[in-house]
C-alpha cells in the first residue's frame, strides 16, 4: 500500500530549499534558491526575461520536479510525491498561464468551469457561480463564445476565471494583467486581492509591471540569471495591498 502524505494548511504553502534546476546539458536555469511563502501571503515575483521566473513557477505548481534541492507544497515534497498526491496538490492550486491554455473546442463558460467538472461536480452545483464570475470579469455577453473568437484580453479573463473558480488555496499567476487594459487590470487585481483577503488564498504573481508592484506595496522576490537577488518586504506574510 502506498503512503499518501497529509496535505496541510498549517505548513507554509510554498517552501523552496536549496533548489538548483537546469537543462540536461548541465546548464543551470535556477541556482540555490531558498524561498518560503506562508499561508495567506501575497507576493510578487519579478525579474527580466530569461531570469528563470517561468521555470520557478513550473516547479511551484508541480509541472516539473527540481533536479536538486526540495520544493514543498502544503508540506509535501513534490520530488517524492506519487502521481495521486500530485493530482491532489494541483487541485488546490489555481494557475493563470501567460499563454492562456484554453481548450478551443470549449466555450468560455466550459473553460472556466473545467476545474470543477474534472472533480466530478454536477453542473447544477456550479453553473450560477461560474456565470457570476464570468460576469464579474466582464464576459457576461461572451459566455458561449469559443477562444478563437475572443480577443487576447478576453482569453486572459477566461483564464483568470478558470484559475479562481474553485477558490484555490494557492494562486500562481504569470503576467495576469499583461493582455488587458489598465481599468480591467485593476478590476482583476481587486478580484485576486479579495480572494487573498477573504479566503486566505496564498497568491504569487509574476509580473514585469513595476507600477503595479509599487502600488500594491506587497513583498517582492526578484530573480536575475536564475538567482535570488532581492527580497522586499516580509516574504511569507501579507503586505499593504491597496488598489
Amino acid at each position: 500500500m502506498n503512503y499518501e502524505p497529509d496535505i496541510s494548511l498549517d505548513e507554509p504553502t510554498i517552501r523552496v530549499d536549496g533548489v538548483n534546476h537546469g537543462y540536461i546539458s548541465g546548464e543551470n536555469v535556477l541556482g540555490d534558491l531558498n524561498i518560503e511563502l506562508n499561508s495567506g501571503s501575497f507576493t510578487f515575483l519579478t525579474g527580466p526575461s530569461g531570469s528563470g521566473k517561468t521555470t520557478l513557477l513550473q516547479l511551484l505548481y508541480a509541472a516539473q520536479k527540481p533536479r536538486n534541492g526540495k520544493v514543498s507544497l502544503f508540506g509535501v515534497d513534490t520530488s517524492n510525491a506519487t502521481r495521486k498526491t500530485l493530482t491532489r496538490l494541483r487541485r488546490r492550486i489555481g494557475v493563470v498561464y501567460q499563454d492562456f491554455r484554453l481548450l478551443n473546442h470549449l466555450t468560455a463558460y466550459e473553460n472556466a468551469a473545467l476545474p470543477l467538472r474534472v472533480t466530478g461536480k454536477h453542473e447544477r452545483e456550479y453553473r450560477d457561480d461560474v456565470i457570476d464570475l464570468l460576469n464579474w470579469v466582464g464576459l457576461g455577453d461572451r459566455i458561449t463564445a469559443k477562444p478563437t473568437t475572443l480577443s487576447g484580453g478576453e482569453q486572459q479573463r477566461v483564464a483568470i476565471a478558470r484559475a479562481l473558480v474553485n477558490k484555490p488555496d494557492l494562486l500562481i499567476a504569470d503576467e495576469p494583467t499583461g493582455n488587458v487594459d489598465p481599468e480591467m487590470g485593476e478590476r482583476l487585481m481587486r478580484l485576486i486581492l479579495e480572494l487573498n483577503r477573504r479566503l486566505s488564498t496564498t497568491v504569487l504573481i509574476a509580473t514585469h509591471d513595476i507600477t503595479l508592484v509599487d502600488r500594491l506595496g506587497a513583498p517582492v522576490v526578484r530573480l536575475e540569471n536564475g538567482l535570488l537577488v532581492h527580497q522586499r518586504g516580509d516574504v511569507g506574510a501579507g503586505g499593504g495591498h491597496h488598489v
